[in-house]
């Protein structure tokens, strides 16, 4: 009888160990084709929660490392009225050479490969914010990937704009991604297969 109860012990041990053993290999399935070779990070700046909220699907979907860019003095509801010429963000939008400052700089930036950059659009551009964060980290060599999300804009115009600042970084594979479904997500994330 004790024999009995040890081999059900063990067969139940072994059937654990290979549950788990599956659910870690479909885990590492699970990022999308084309990224599984490449070191990633997602940088994204959200004053509202909208773009962070992309930029962890994006994460997930890639594996990559998660960095949000934070300016030192966070944005107050205040500050984003764009209704107002005056409002923090108003101000920096509408002068070409502000740069808001970082809460801190991501000083490990040689191991990545790919470095997806999202923001919310401002005034059909990316808030100064990212310009700092680009300005500010060596991205040479990298593939930069912008993604936004917008209340009404496309994210052709920002994009041209950063390319048009920075025309020695690889920019590319842009997208906007409002209410993406996840297909639509891995989709996107799939065609840069052999970046």
């Amino acid at each position: 009888m004790k024999l009995k109860t040890l081999w059900i012990v063990v067969a139940a041990l072994t059937m654990l160990c290979l549950t788990a053993c599956a659910q870690k290999r479909e885990k590492k399935s699970e990022t999308a084709p084309g990224m599984q070779k490449r070191k990633v990070l997602v940088a994204y700046f959200s004053a509202t929660g909208t773009t962070k909220a992309v930029a962890e699907r994006i994460a997930k979907a890639t594996g990559g490392d998660l960095y949000e860019i934070a300016p030192e003095t966070p944005y107050t509801d205040d500050d984003l009225n764009w209704r107002n010429d005056k409002s923090r963000s108003s101000v920096e939008m509408h002068c070409d050479t502000i740069r808001p400052a970082l809460k801190a700089l991501k000083t490990d930036m040689e191991g990545y490969d790919v470095v997806f950059v999202g923001f919310p659009i401002w005034w059909n551009l990316a808030p100064r914010v990212v310009n700092a964060f680009v300005e500010q980290h060596n991205l040479q060599g990298k593939v930069l990937v912008p993604f936004a999300t917008s209340g009404g804009d496309d994210i052709t115009n920002s994009v041209a704009d950063l390319k048009k600042r920075y025309p020695e970084l690889n920019w590319c594979h842009a997208r906007l991604l409002n209410n993406v479904s996840d297909e639509e997500l891995n989709g996107w994330i799939g065609t840069m297969d052999g970046l």
